[in-house]
């Protein structure tokens, strides 16, 4: 009966006539919030009319759509709902459906590409890099003032302790004659 309910790791998911929708992997009681959470994770499901067999998925997703446009979430402008309501019954339906999975696969690789693009840049950017620089140097500012400060973490030591102070305020003083440096340049 389980291989019945699942299919090809495909979450059944049955709707029953008093508008309840019965998971059957997780054995619970969902909401059309669950399964909008369910599909922007990426969750596979199949949603069946309990009573007769039929799937419904389409008629679910639609519902879940028109409850975030209804919930002040409008992504779907007016002129393309218009258009795609136009398109019922005109001889080019049967293509639109396609048309609209190959537009949407674009643009989930095209988003992919331009995070990673984001990502990359940042990586060779000066000011990122002088960023990840401040972002150490306040770091290591933190840490030797608080060492500094009596009673507080890290302020007790070995004898070694004032040697490394100072390096590190000698570090601090060159890193930031670098980066004046750098601002220098980046200002001509």
């Amino acid at each position: 009966m389980a291989e019945s309910e699942k299919k090809d790791d495909v979450i059944i998911i049955k709707k029953y006539a008093n508008r309840r929708l019965y998971n059957t992997d997780s054995s619970s009681y969902i909401t059309l919030d669950h399964l909008a959470e369910m599909t922007r994770n990426g969750v596979d499901f199949q949603v069946i009319d309990a009573k007769s067999g039929a799937d419904i998925t389409h008629q679910i997703l639609t519902q879940i759509i028109m409850d975030e446009e209804a919930g002040g979430s409008q992504m779907l402008p007016v002129s393309f709902l218009r258009d795609l309501i136009g398109m019922y019954g005109n001889s080019m339906q049967s293509m639109i459906p396609h048309y609209l999975e190959m537009s949407m696969q674009h643009f989930r690789e095209n988003q992919l590409k331009m995070r990673k693009a984001l990502e990359d840049s940042l990586g060779t950017n000066p000011l990122a890099k002088l960023a990840q620089q401040n972002m150490a140097m306040f770091q290591a500012a933190t840490e030797a003032f608080m060492a500094a400060r009596p009673g507080m973490p890290g302020a007790e030591g070995s004898a070694g302790e004032p040697e490394k102070k100072t390096d590190d305020i000698d570090t601090l003083r060159k890193q930031m004659e670098e980066m004046q440096k750098q601002l220098d340049k980046l200002g001509k």
